[in-house]
């Protein structure tokens, strides 16, 4: 019964966590600073600043970059917590084992100490690499997560069209995001509909059974959605491209914000110039 309780709290657990995480759009309906921004101009920002971040080796930099990613949180009504959660868990902690025996690179030792025999020591070039590819990896997916939970599913759609990405990949992206949400919602209700009429304690054997066929009941489900979409889709004049109505407007806020981008992004190239000239110097 216990067994039988943790894996019904952990499926439900998952599937919500699920669409909690990937479909809430509460934050990009939120009146804060970035969601006021015109979808293009926040695309190109953001774009800029992941550049910045991956190109440059200073540790002041990404501080820097990571610090403005936290203000634009505050400022945009988002709550610290609930971005810190979702920025620090997964890509980061699976970052910082890659990275664990980088710290032992060869260099000037700070900690050192003996296993078996083998000597082991952390350096510093190791260690501040180390920082760097991990700050690098956590400013670059925060800015991420930011920008889209700042702005609406069918808007980044719509910035990548305006920006000619090929029409296939956008219209698979769509048909995936919907897609998933629906098959959330489906695994929910037939588990559910198996826990009703079957109860928790089921044969192996007849579990098996009862398993086996609602995957081929969810296939010929897919495949019946699958022709009543494009059926739909061609009753409604699609033709095989995808009509896009582009209505943003770029507003003063937004060439202010563009500028101060601009300005920042200088600053830090310029301070990268000038630490290259006193180092060849």
């Amino acid at each position: 019964m216990r067994s039988n309780n943790f894996i019904q709290r952990s499926l439900i657990g998952i599937l919500t966590f699920l669409k909690d995480s990937i479909f809430a759009e509460e934050h990009a309906l939120a009146k804060g600073f970035l969601q006021s921004l015109d979808p293009r101009v926040k695309t190109i920002s953001f774009l800029l600043f992941i550049v910045q971040a991956l190109l440059t080796k200073s540790i002041v930099v990404l501080f820097f970059l990571y610090a403005i990613c936290l203000f634009l949180v505050l400022i945009s009504k988002i709550s610290l917590g609930f971005f810190l959660k979702r920025t620090w868990i997964f890509i980061p902690l699976f970052s910082l084992f890659i990275v664990i025996p980088a710290i032992f690179s060869p260099g000037e030792a700070l900690l050192t100490w003996y296993i078996w025999g083998a000597k082991l020591a952390v350096t510093r070039q190791g260690l501040d690499g180390a920082v760097i590819f991990i700050m690098r990896v956590v400013t670059c997916e925060s800015l991420v997560v930011l920008l889209s939970l700042t702005t609406k599913h069918f808007e980044l759609l719509k910035v990548l069209r305006i920006f000619k990405v090929p029409e296939i990949f956008i219209m698979t992206l769509g048909m995936c995001y919907r897609y998933i949400y629906l098959f959330v919602g489906l695994i929910q209700n037939i588990y559910l509909a198996i826990k009703s009429r079957v109860g928790l304690g089921v044969q192996y054997q007849r579990g098996q059974n009862i398993v086996a066929w609602n995957i081929a009941s969810l296939w010929n489900r897919s495949l019946r959605l699958n022709e009543q979409v494009y059926q739909a889709m061609l009753s409604r004049g699609y033709q095989g491209e995808i009509l896009v109505w582009n209505d943003f407007k770029i507003k003063t806020r937004d060439w202010l914000w563009l500028f101060v981008v601009l300005i920042t992004i200088a600053v830090i190239a310029s301070h990268a110039v000038m630490r290259m000239l006193l180092w060849i110097i």
